[in-house]
């Protein structure tokens, strides 16, 4: 059933427009990628499992190696539902922000691919993240139709190629049987985009997800290109180590205020999702730097320390 009150949602537009949330595959953010890759293929037309593309009535363009690593242009093809099962060493942790970001190969901003995102800290049970489609059910989607990232949430593929859609362990934090500070496995699913009601999946509200479909190739379904991580159990900020700096507002306007604990000196960077650097101050004690000029959206803070710990936080221009 489609949901009448979520379609006042909006959520992060696409990759390089103020407020979106893709992370670039260069970005300083990402510390790490995934280690291991298993596959299980999806079929090519899950509603008709006859139809063949190239002898094979299952996807089969890439191979799981291809989704490790940094990203690229290699990718493996999962087909009509099928899943991808990556491993992590370190495993991620949850940490200030988003802490693992998965990237797809779609052509721009548009043509889209989903798949849902689960995570699981002993590769047995995984716990999915809460997804959200406003997309209308009706029309289907058609084999390179297009989407409106402003109406998804959650789902993998939500950016074009190179571009990563970031994930927040903390949303998971009361999941029973979940250790978001020892992940280990990211499992992606691909979405089945097509409206029929015996093939559909759903989001976490119950409405369809409607994205490209049949995609009746050896490249159909979800694309996956790779996962990368930002958080890691080696350098993620435990709960022992109190922050020490805190920001206010956040978001902000024009004024980005610090707080500094007296005695203390450190360097500050903010970071846009390109991963450059854009602001490069050394500070000490309390100040407020004017950001007037910088454009609304979402960029991390990077404190570093002189014993060389640092603090990362999200940080958001209004």
């Amino acid at each position: 059933m489609y949901l009448p009150i979520l379609t006042w949602a909006q959520f992060p537009p696409p990759a390089g427009q103020p407020g979106s949330t893709a992370i670039f595959r260069d970005s300083s953010i990402i510390i790490n990628w995934a280690k291991t890759c298993s596959i299980h293929l999806g079929y090519i037309d899950i509603t008709d499992t006859n139809i063949t593309y190239g002898g094979s009535n299952k996807a089969n363009y890439g191979i799981a190696s291809d989704a490790l690593g940094e990203s690229d242009d290699h990718v493996v093809s999962l087909g009509d539902g099928g899943i991808a099962t990556l491993t992590f060493d370190p495993p991620i942790s949850n940490g200030i922000g988003f802490d693992f970001t998965v990237f797809e190969n779609g052509l721009n901003d548009v043509f889209l691919e989903l798949g849902f995102v689960e995570v699981s800290s002993d590769g047995f049970r995984f716990v999915r993240f809460s997804s959200t489609s406003l997309t209308p059910e009706s029309p289907q989607i058609g084999t390179f139709g297009f989407l409106d990232a402003t109406r998804i949430n959650n789902l993998a593929g939500k950016y074009r190629i190179f571009f990563g859609t970031p994930f927040d362990l903390e949303e998971l934090t009361d999941s029973s049987g979940l250790d978001i500070m020892h992940i280990t496995h990211v499992r992606i699913i691909d979405v089945v985009g097509c409206v029929n009601s015996i093939f559909t999946t759903f989001d976490s509200f119950g409405n369809k997800i409607n994205d490209p479909w049949p995609t009746q190739f050896h490249t159909g379904g979800f694309d996956l290109d790779a996962v990368g991580v930002i958080h890691e159990s080696s350098t993620v900020i435990f709960e022992n180590q109190k922050n020490l700096i805190d920001i206010y507002p956040n978001p902000f306007q024009n004024q980005l205020r610090l707080k500094i604990p007296e005695g203390n000196k450190v360097i500050f960077h903010l970071v846009n999702l390109f991963g450059e650097i854009i602001v490069n101050e050394n500070l000490t004690g309390s100040t407020s730097i004017d950001m007037t000029t910088l454009e609304p959206g979402l960029y991390t803070g990077q404190f570093i320390f002189p014993e060389g710990r640092m603090e990362t936080h999200k940080i958001i221009k209004r």
